[in-house]
Parts: structure tokens; sequence; C-alpha cells
């Protein structure tokens, strides 16, 4: 239960909230959004996501104060947002209510992750990681099951009531379902381990698309559960750090209570197979996620994956929009060959943040690079500046970074 005064902090805050997400500027963003996702860009987009926020307090305004902690997670939003749009803003659009998450639950695979962990920073989330082999044979597969969806429904009412209770006259309010992340690999690396997985890979293939094959049955069983509760997110716009405003999006006949799959966005990945040639991303993540795909709307692709050798590969996925373009990819191989039914999602690397000093003169060339090869072959293009890990709590870094990314885009 919120005490008087925890109320009164989320009411300041959703009244901050408001004011901000009626500004103009957010619906003349939301419509170079949707160009762009339309693949009829007016110029290119630029977004910051994934900050390192234990370094960015610098005015005391990223203080959470509310103990619930469902509340205090609304709390972290609002202020992280307006700490966003004050600073570093670039071409965020706020919707104009704010977002609730349903209270959803997920039981896991069964099988929990073993690692050792360095981490790099008392306060910081970002750490290094050695994850223990625990799949080491066939039997091993056993440990795996799909896992089981919940939706606490009286959780749900609770939050609806309070919602109600302290934001009723001061901002609208909404229920944002989640969006999936289809990157299996991900998950595999950590059961396994980056090397075993390269070395199993050689050594025994049959091994890792049994492993393929069981995931890939268990999320379309996990998608079923998840279409049953009707917890797909279409009221975010946003996709692994992405706007995903769409025309199509979601669809006519979406019941906005319960949305589904075919009217929402989801993420798929393979970063590990940056190291492995672009026949074996074919075989062990195309085949298997050419099944998944199409239950949705629409699929950002890629992360940190180089894929600008394998463009013709990740070309035989579907519902695919929006492929990355990381720091290790070819910028003007990448929008050479790709086809220009995709939108471009650039990754500056975060390395010109990192030192705590701005090399300016680098960040436009890196810029004037990215935009010069989309221009060049005709490429719609975003940029998004993620996987912060530091600012060397210089944050003015970042917020020098986004003037400058936005000054280039303009020109």
């Amino acid at each position: 239960m919120l005490t008087l005064q925890e109320q009164s902090i989320l009411q300041e805050l959703a009244r901050a909230y408001a004011a901000c997400a009626a500004q103009p500027k957010h619906a003349e963003k939301r419509e170079l959004w949707l160009a762009l996702n339309r693949c009829k860009m007016r110029r290119p987009m630029v977004l910051i996501d994934q900050i390192p926020w234990n370094e960015m307090d610098v005015d005391g305004s990223l203080a959470c104060h509310v103990e619930d902690p469902y509340w205090r997670g609304v709390e972290t939003w609002l202020r992280r947002t307006l700490y966003q749009q004050k600073y570093m803003p670039v071409d965020q659009v706020l919707t104009p209510y704010i977002q609730l998450p349903r209270p959803i639950h997920s039981t896991g695979w069964g099988l929990e992750v073993e690692r050792t962990i360095l981490q790099m920073d008392a306060t910081s989330d970002v750490v290094s990681q050695s994850y223990h082999n625990q799949i080491r044979d066939f039997s091993d597969l056993e440990k795996l099951h799909t896992p089981v969806i919940t939706l606490d429904r009286e959780k749900e009412a609770q939050i609806l009531a309070e919602a109600e209770a302290v934001f009723t006259g001061i901002c609208p309010y909404r229920l944002v379902g989640q969006t999936m992340h289809l990157g299996l690999w991900d998950q595999i690396a950590q059961w396994m381990g980056v090397e075993n997985c390269y070395i199993e890979l050689m050594d025994r293939p049959e091994l890792i698309h049994a492993l393929m094959e069981k995931l890939t049955r268990c999320t379309l069983e996990e998608i079923a559960q998840r279409n049953a509760l009707g917890v797909f997110d279409v009221d975010s716009h946003l996709c692994h750090c992405s706007h995903t405003f769409s025309d199509d999006l979601p669809l006519a006949d979406c019941d906005p209570q319960r949305p589904t799959s075919s009217s929402a966005w989801a993420f798929g990945l393979a970063q590990l197979f940056t190291s492995v040639s672009p026949a074996i991303t074919a075989e062990f993540e195309v085949a298997y996620m050419r099944r998944i795909f199409p239950h949705f709307g629409a699929i950002y692709y890629g992360c940190c994956d180089r894929l600008d050798d394998r463009l013709d590969v990740i070309e035989k996925l579907p519902r695919v929009r929006k492929i990355s373009c990381s720091p290790w990819s070819d910028r003007d191989r990448f929008a050479a060959n790709l086809p220009h039914k995709y939108v471009m999602s650039n990754k500056p690397n975060p390395v010109f943040v990192a030192s705590g000093t701005l090399d300016e003169d680098a960040v436009r060339e890196d810029l004037r690079h990215t935009i010069g090869a989309a221009r060049t072959h005709g490429v719609d293009l975003e940029i998004i500046l993620k996987d912060i890990s530091t600012v060397s709590y210089k944050p003015d870094c970042l917020w020098r970074w986004a003037q400058i990314a936005q000054e280039e885009v303009e020109r």
C-alpha cells in the first residue's frame, strides 16, 4: 500500500511527465518515426538506451523514494524518462500515458545459470561473467522444459486501483504487456559458455540441433500461452531500444485488452555467431527462427552480432523490418548490401563516451561516415547508441554526444 507521501511523489512525477509528453515535438517526432518505419525516411533518427544510470545522477533527480517494489519500478521509469528528456532527448517520443507493466511471470526453462562474476563497480549492473557448462550430453536436454507463463490478475486489479487513486486527473495510464526476446543463443551461451558452444558446433552438431529443436518447440508453446493470456506489448512502441511506430500494427482486429503476437514486435539475435560462418548462421539460427518469427507482426533482428557479411542469409527470415548494424559490421558493406525493405539500425561504438572525455571531431566523423554510407546506397537509417557500460562518471559526455548526433542527422 502506497503511503500518502509516496502517492505525492508519484503525482509530482506524473505531472512533470504529462507536461513533457504534451509538447508538440513528440507528435512531430512520432511522424518522423512512422516515415522511417515505412521505409520512407525524412531524416535519420537517433535514440540512446541502456545507460549506466549509476553514473548519471548529477542533480539528485534519479534518487527513488517509493518502497513498494512495483511502484518503485514505475518511479524509476518516470525519473529516467524525465532525465533523458532534460539532458539527452534526441528523438525519444513519450507516449501520452504512463506505462504500467502487467504482472506477468515465467517459471523459466528449468535450468538456472551457473556462473562466476567479476563486477566492474559496486554500484553498477555491468559484470564480466564466466559460464559453467551444464549441457554436456543429450541427457542434459531433459533438464529443459517450456516456461509456464501466468498473469497475476489479483495484482493487476490492485495496480489499476492504486493507479486510479494516484494518477486520475493528472495523467492517463495504461497497462503494458511484454516484448519477447527470441535470441535463443543468448540463453544457450549462458547455459554452456561461449567457447563450449563453438566446440560443440564443430564436434557434435547433432547435439546442438537437438537443443535448438527442443528450444524452438518450447518457444512456440510459450508464444501460445502468451497469446491465450493476451499479454503482448503493443503500447510502449519500443522494441530492442528502437521506436516501432507503425501504420499497420497493431492489427485492425487487435483486442487492446488482450494483444496477441500477430500485432506485436519481437526481437531476435545470435550474438556469438559473429565468430561463425554465414552457413552456420543459416543452419543453426535461421532454420529455427523461420518457424518462430511468422507468429509476430514484426521483428527487429540483431544486436552486437556482425551481419554485414550475411545479410542474404538474414533476408530469409520472415517478418524482419529492422536489422542491426553493430560496431563489428562494416557500415559501407552493410548499407551496400541491405535490401531497401529494411531499416539499417546502426549502433555507434559506445567507446566514444566511455573515457570521461569526448573527442567531438571523432564523434562527428563517425556519424558522418554512417550517414554517408546510408545516403550513398539509399538506405533508411536509425542511429541507436546503446550498451553504454560506463561514461567514467562524466554524464556530460553522453549529453554532448546526443547534441552532436542531433545536429548531424538534421544537417
